[in-house]
């Protein structure tokens, strides 16, 4: 009989306790206010931000009623490690599981990286691509009248979903002047301004595959140039027949006699301006460019890199390793 008492004894302060937690839920989860006209604020999560710091924002401003409500809300919906980095509307009217589908599916902002060496075009494919409304004729209007083709910079952006093609050139265009400030001093002892150091850049960017080579090919890219000989890269003759469907093809013999300033083997100096955006060890390494010996440069099939100091060498290496 005892025994039995204390078996109801136990379950009735089990129950009682699973009731209590259970109110104790869906109190935590439910709306923290209750009043129609809140209104909706922006929420931000930064890139790699714990869970336990978003949950004490949450709590902090005022979206959340608890933070362990809604962290259980989180383990018990399976959501743990799915909350997204960007910008989310939210508010207080929402309960807590409103709030965590918003964070796991609803970001307001799309993460992008642009990789080094893209062209202006190839960039706007990949912004349309990764669903943003950019009219691509537009975009390049505004790089093509503002000559920013080359100072676009690679990165890795954190950018609003109905961001304009202008808001988005802002933001790349800014993230460029602010990598820039830093190497202004060394720009300045170069002699060399802003623009040559990144056309120069945006040569080298597709010429040398390898990061150790960067210095060595702009080296022979600055003496050329100074000496008035003729760069002769193929990357600037792609840039000219480059289309859609393959903005970097191979340069046939009969490609070298196209007419454009932008052939650096009919036209000595160098192109009117970049042939695509270059990233900022590329620039960095014009600007400390590596003088040598070597006047000629060729990348073979596995992008390794074969110097020489004379044409006859240079012509060797060709047979050699192409």
């Amino acid at each position: 009989m005892k025994k039995f008492k204390f078996l109801l004894f136990c379950c009735f302060v089990v129950l009682s306790l699973a009731g209590i937690a259970g109110f104790w839920f869906n109190w935590g989860t439910k709306p923290k206010s209750n009043i129609k006209d809140q209104k909706v604020k922006i929420f931000v999560i930064q890139k790699g931000e714990a869970t336990d710091s978003i949950v004490k924002k949450l709590h902090k401003d005022g979206f959340i009623r608890s933070s362990s409500a809604f962290k259980l809300l989180l383990y018990k919906e399976g959501l743990i490690g799915k909350i997204q980095a960007g910008d989310f509307r939210l508010s207080s009217t929402m309960n807590a599981q409103k709030i965590a589908q918003e964070l796991t599916h609803g970001t307001l902002d799309s993460w992008i990286t642009l990789i080094e060496g893209w062209r202006s075009e190839e960039i706007g494919s990949y912004l349309v691509n990764q669903g943003f409304d950019i009219d691509i004729n537009y975009w390049l209007s505004i790089i093509n009248h503002s000559n920013f083709e080359g100072f676009l910079f690679p990165d890795t952006y954190l950018i609003p979903k109905e961001a304009s093609a202008e808001a988005v050139i802002k933001i790349l265009r800014d993230n460029f002047d602010q990598k820039i400030e830093a190497l202004v001093p060394s720009i300045q002892k170069s002699n060399l301004d802003l623009k040559e150091i990144v056309i120069l850049a945006s040569i080298v960017e597709r010429e040398a595959k390898h990061e150790e080579d960067l210095s060595v090919v702009a080296g022979i890219l600055i003496k050329r140039w100074r000496n008035d000989w003729p760069l002769q890269v193929d990357v600037s003759v792609q840039y000219i027949i480059g289309k859609e469907e393959n903005w970097w093809p191979k340069v046939k013999k009969t490609d070298l006699k196209v007419d454009s300033s932008y052939n650096t083997y009919l036209y000595p100096g160098l192109p009117p301006a970049p042939i695509c955006n270059p990233g900022f060890s590329t620039i960095k390494a014009v600007i400390d460019s590596q003088q040598s010996e070597y006047w000629y440069y060729l990348s073979d099939k596995q992008g390794q890199m074969h110097y020489a100091e004379t044409l006859e060498e240079h012509n060797q290496n060709i047979q050699k390793y192409l």
